[in-house]
């Protein structure tokens, strides 16, 4: 007799570590679910930054009565965002440049731009695209050329 209450006293404590066994797996997973629900409806309700196209940022910038915070605005986000010109096709610039160069040229032209702005941008531009210093100085002069001052 002693025998078989000993082989069920032990199959009942297998049982019940088994079922606490269950019981700590599940709840860790239920946990690890709730934290990651927790973290996705953080990251949807902060407010995400959006990328902004380039075509809008450049209707800024040829828009002649935008006032200086706009095209501040406007130069940081190209930087942010569209700061690195691709590379040149061998001794050619990429085509994408000459998007760069019209910015150059307007901003220069902009009657609501500073010379501080012109300088930041224009050493953004350097410093993230180096393959490109001359034809971005190049871009430079043109429109500090065509004021007309």
């Amino acid at each position: 007799m002693e025998i078989t209450l000993l082989i069920k006293l032990i199959a009942g404590l297998v049982a019940i570590l088994g079922f606490l066994l269950f019981l700590f797996f599940y709840s860790k997973k239920s946990k690890t679910q709730k934290k990651s629900l927790k973290k996705k409806s953080k990251k949807g309700s902060s407010k995400r930054e959006e990328q902004p196209k380039f075509k809008d940022l450049m209707a800024v910038i040829r828009d002649k009565n935008a006032t200086t915070q706009e095209l501040s605005d406007a130069l940081d986000a190209l930087l942010k965002y569209y700061g690195k010109i691709p590379a040149k096709l061998g001794i050619r610039t990429h085509p994408e440049f000459y998007a760069y160069a019209e910015i150059l040229l307007r901003i220069c032209r902009h009657k609501n731009i500073n010379k501080e702005l012109i300088v930041y941008f224009d050493k953004e531009l350097e410093k993230r695209n180096p393959d490109y210093i001359r034809e971005i100085n190049d871009a430079l002069m043109k429109g500090l050329n065509s004021r007309g001052f």
